[in-house]
């Protein structure tokens, strides 16, 4: 496993996903759907996959004397990594806009709620992406469509409850540390869902390649 982690970092990775981190500083625009700041991250994932379709990187590491199930872990950790890095990053850009005097009119501002329902939007990424990259690789296209369409609803409907639900608007979009143990529990819940769905994510996408035919 140490040494598939290597090669995802080393061979693998697309320089778009780590540019992409730096996106985390989009919490700095007065007026923005911030949400969108972690999607960034998904695309970077895409972007690796992508490119590893072209360069037949899934051919090549099953001719390595390693476990199939080991090879999607080592992509996912990866995937994982990179969210959590963008989700560290993202944190003194939130504490400086919650800083700013004006709040973020297109939806929720940069607060600890905000994170919670980001790491909902990233287990969700996982779990429709990964499953069915891992069932048919060669439709990656199609797979990431599929995702981006569910995420994007995902933020839309955030987003609304944002403005028209009175626990969302009124207590959890404000600044921190206002209503501080409602969020906190909305993070934890966040966090649970993220790890659930990306688990899932993990052993379903196991399964399926387990059953993919070698001579890809």
């Amino acid at each position: 496993m140490r040494n598939l982690l290597r090669k995802e970092w080393k061979l693998a990775m697309h320089p778009t996903a780590i540019l992409f981190l730096v996106l985390s500083f989009l919490l700095l625009i007065p007026n923005y759907p911030y949400y969108v700041t972690f999607f960034y991250t998904c695309l970077g994932i895409f972007f690796i996959c992508l490119s590893g379709r072209e360069n037949q990187d899934l051919l090549y590491t099953m001719l390595l004397p390693v476990r199939k199930r080991d090879i999607v872990r080592s992509r996912i950790l990866t995937a994982v990594t990179l969210e959590l890095l963008q989700a560290v990053i993202a944190v003194p850009a939130a504490i400086l806009r919650n800083r700013m005097p004006m709040n973020n009119e297109v939806g929720m501002d940069a607060n600890i709620a905000l994170f919670a329902f980001s790491f909902i939007l990233m287990g969700l990424f996982n779990l429709f992406f990964f499953t069915r990259y891992y069932r048919t690789p060669d439709k990656i296209g199609r797979h990431f469509a599929l995702a981006s369409g569910v995420v994007f609803v995902y933020i839309t409907a955030a987003e609304t409850l944002t403005h028209i639900v009175p626990f969302f608007r009124d207590e959890l979009d404000t600044k921190d540390p206002q209503f501080l143990p409602q969020k906190l529990l909305v993070l934890l819940i966040g966090i649970v869902a993220y790890a659930l769905l990306t688990f899932a994510a993990c052993r379903k996408s196991e399964r399926s390649f387990e059953k993919l035919d070698l001579t890809i």
